[in-house]
């Protein structure tokens, strides 16, 4: 069934002009899926021949269950998630996603230099981190290339680079008790909303650094800290600790919360004097 949605969904894809190449991405395109995962199917297209907003509506509209279902123009979603469809086929949700082939060229060229931005993204309570551009790439399975464009950008993303792994943990390892120091305050005057917001980028930020440490591109920030905790270098029993942080919030033990978040950003510090002695010694 699966592949038949794949197969109908590239050919209805296929003769739409501005279309690049069509990957599948997400959990689907890594492998990690469940029986419930979404189908994520990645539009690339170039911005001097952008896609044919009208031909797209007219291609996938025999495949879609809701002929009103969302397809929106490039740019409708912001910058960085520029837009792309909310469709179910046969009652499997798929999500299309576009972006700017030039735009990911140079991100991906940024990041092997070690140049990474955070940028306010709709969707995206962390916020939307650059080099998800390269991960995306990195992660993807192909299913329409036929000039060999995203190929070609594919081979840059491996192996992972070191200057991106040394970006990652510069710009999101200091946050972590930046973030937590702003949730004593905020306990202190019992704000739990904004207890809960930076716990969240606390969390988020532990679980950007553990990716980078293990070179493995994070490309979406459901489910990372979940994932996190299966990789090779990881805190401890960090998806129960997260749990607890959480249940303390809603019991409104802010100081439960603090003593947890203290415990595993001290974690991560050890790990990371670890991770960056073993590294001076490789040298």
């Amino acid at each position: 069934m699966h592949d038949q949605l794949l197969t109908r969904l590239v050919e209805a894809l296929r003769p739409v002009q501005g279309i690049a190449a069509v990957v599948l991405g997400g959990s689907r395109g890594r492998g990690t899926a469940g029986p419930n995962s979404d189908y994520d199917i990645g539009l690339y297209y170039e911005p001097d021949t952008p896609l044919d907003m009208k031909a797209l509506d007219i291609a996938i509209s025999p495949l879609r269950d809701n002929p009103s279902s969302t397809v929106t123009r490039i740019g409708e979603w912001g910058p960085w998630i520029n837009g792309g469809g909310w469709i179910t086929i046969g009652g499997t949700k798929v999500d299309l996603l576009y972006r700017d082939l030039e735009a990911v060229r140079a991100v991906i060229a940024d990041a092997k230099v070690g140049h990474v931005t955070m940028h306010y993204q709709p969707g995206h309570p962390h916020g939307f981190c650059s080099a998800i551009w390269m991960g995306e790439v990195a992660t993807c399975r192909v299913l329409h290339d036929p000039h060999g464009l995203v190929g070609r950008l594919k081979s840059e993303t491996w192996p992972y680079p070191q200057a991106l792994r040394d970006a990652l943990i510069k710009c999101f390892g200091w946050e972590v008790d930046f973030a937590i120091e702003n949730a004593e305050i905020a306990a202190r005057r019992a704000e739990s909303t904004h207890v809960a917001g930076c716990t969240y980028r606390a969390l988020c930020c532990i679980a950007q650094v553990l990716f980078a440490l293990n070179g493995q591109y994070l490309i979406n920030e459901k489910g990372a800290v979940a994932e996190a905790a299966t990789l090779p270098i990881t805190l401890e029993g960090l998806t129960e600790r997260a749990e607890d942080i959480w249940k303390s919030i809603g019991d409104r033990n802010f100081e439960g919360t603090l003593r947890r978040l203290n415990s595993l950003a001290d974690r991560l510090q050890t790990v990371l004097t670890e991770e960056s002695l073993s590294q001076a010694n490789l040298r």
